[in-house]
């Protein structure tokens, strides 16, 4: 059974499962394609639940807003007891306060469910937060949690370091969500968001632990280099095992897709052994030389969408990064570049995207300068 962590009373599993990147009924992206394939995808809940995963993590927008309904579907079956789910507040997609109750009944009526174990505030950094303060959303999820219908608060973040110090300091928190990885341990300042939430006492949650499935993904060098120190394990194995070495850390959370990748993370986080200096080190060698290539930072997770001109951003990205990294030669890359309807050159500069954006990435400039430029040369 993969390892618990305590958290106040409870145990919570180390891993935990993320439902942004749910199977779909087709292969296409989800933006294009939300619908979730609910045979594929209640085989890994149901695997997850019977390796000792308990912690389910959903929001209101994943898969278009089909991602609550399946996973309160998914988890109907068990106990509910048995299980932690958490969900999110959008408070972005929240126009006046009185939606914050709208979309908060919603998601109950989504899910199913009476209460939720973990609430947050979600992508919180200065602009979202400024909102949140102006709409009193600390004292509406308060308020729910009087009401029984949450038991524990918390928010995910991706702002900077100093967004973070002052949101910490506004409320008390039972618990906190960062993007957490080798690669951003440095690249986006998690070491030391992860160690100011240490500092306050306040246990973390980590999302994007292999980067959207980036260091998944690793060139033959990064490959390589893990093998020979360790011949069985995954270069994913490595990005989860790096973050599990961080004691503040209370669960991993995994957006799995396959019953391979839930295998892999089930053995890497059942009786796990921290890493050793050594392994530290080969995990700061990995992201130096990742940070060597050309790649975008681009998760996949598609907060950019809807795009109002209809570009599929993070396609453009990947398709760019496939190139760039020589898992695919460019003249099958132009080609599949071609092949969309709506390409990049249709971009209105209007930075939706790029305020959105968890990664900060500068998403106007980066399909002029780095996709267009790649492809139409």
């Amino acid at each position: 059974m993969v390892d618990k962590r305590k958290f106040k009373d409870i145990n919570v599993s180390l891993l935990g499962l993320g439902t942004m990147r749910l199977p779909c009924e087709t292969e296409q992206k989800r933006e294009s394609n939300p619908n979730i394939d609910y045979a594929k995808a209640q085989k890994l809940v149901d695997l997850a639940y019977q390796n000792g995963v308990n912690y389910f993590d959903t929001a209101y927008m994943y898969h278009c807003g089909k991602s609550e309904a399946f996973i309160g579907s998914a988890l109907k079956k068990y106990p509910r007891d048995t299980y932690f789910l958490a969900d999110k507040l959008p408070i972005w997609m929240c126009d006046t306060k009185e939606d914050m109750k709208r979309v908060f009944d919603e998601q109950l009526q989504r899910t199913g469910m009476e209460y939720f174990d973990f609430y947050l505030l979600h992508s919180l950094d200065k602009e979202n937060f400024e909102k949140c303060e102006k709409f009193g959303a600390y004292d509406f999820i308060k308020e729910m949690q009087k009401e029984c219908k949450i038991k524990y608060i918390g928010f995910s973040f991706h702002g900077t370091v100093d967004d973070l110090r002052e949101i910490v300091s506004a409320h008390k928190w039972d618990f906190a969500q960062i993007q957490m990885n080798y690669l951003d341990w440095k690249n986006q300042n998690a070491k030391s968001q992860y160690e100011i939430l240490k500092g306050a006492g306040i246990p973390t949650i980590v999302m994007e632990p292999v980067r959207g499935g980036k260091l998944a993904l690793v060139n033959d060098e990064i490959s390589d280099m893990f093998k020979s120190s360790k011949p069985q394990n995954t270069p994913a194995s490595w990005a989860m095992g790096f973050v599990a070495s961080h004691k503040n850390i209370i669960t991993i959370l995994s957006g799995m897709n396959s019953e391979e990748q839930m295998l892999d993370n089930l053995s890497t986080l059942t009786d796990f052994k921290p890493f050793t200096d050594r392994e530290y080190a080969l995990c700061e060698k990995a992201a130096a030389i990742l940070n060597k290539s050309e790649v975008i930072s681009c998760t996949g997770c598609d907060y950019c969408q809807p795009c109002p001109k209809g570009i599929k951003i993070s396609s453009f990205f990947s398709l760019y990064n496939s190139v760039v990294s020589g898992e695919m030669d460019i003249n099958s890359g132009r080609e599949k570049y071609n092949s969309y309807k709506i390409n990049p050159t249709s971009c209105a500069w209007c930075n939706k995207c790029k305020n959105h954006c968890p990664q900060s990435i500068s998403v106007p400039d980066v399909l002029e300068g780095k996709v267009i430029k790649l492809f139409m040369q």
